[in-house]
């Protein structure tokens, strides 16, 4: 699937789960498992950080992005307790900047480069495909624990 049109499905099905009820919120998809909850805080903020990447790539001569700690992020910002409607809200405006910068700089984009404190040297291209991948991991994550 072309990674434009996966990020628009992706897109789709994500905000849908961020008007679960509140007990369906509390599921996991495993013991010790984030719950549903907290992987849609995540992907909020993970729009938000590699939307960040994928516009220093566009805009800087030689873009240097750092590595976050995503379990880190979910204990010091209170995942557990973050508002969801906050968090989608976030998740919907920053995916549209995605979808909008992939439909205007997608070609080509294995030519543009920037270095990751993690990675290394990585392409927009890459980011732009690590986007729409992750959000589709996470949403198999969030159909197992409503299966459960």
């Amino acid at each position: 699937m072309e990674t434009i049109e996966l990020l628009k499905i992706t897109r789709d099905k994500t905000i849908s789960f961020y008007d679960l009820p509140e007990n369906d919120l509390q599921k996991s998809y495993g013991p010790g498992k984030w719950t549903i909850r907290q992987i849609l805080v995540h992907l909020a903020d993970t729009e938000i950080v590699l939307n960040e990447r994928i516009r220093r790539a566009i805009a800087e001569e030689h873009p240097f992005v750092v590595v976050f700690d995503q379990d880190r992020w979910n204990e010091k910002l209170d995942y557990n307790n973050y508002p969801v409607h906050i968090s989608k809200q976030v998740y919907s405006a920053v995916r549209s900047s995605v979808i909008y910068l992939a439909e205007k700089y997608y070609a080509g984009s294995e030519q543009v480069h920037f270095f990751h404190t993690a990675a290394g040297i990585r392409s927009l291209k890459e980011e732009f495909d690590k986007v729409a991948k992750h959000n589709f991991d996470h949403i198999k994550q969030i159909e197992m624990a409503l299966a459960m």
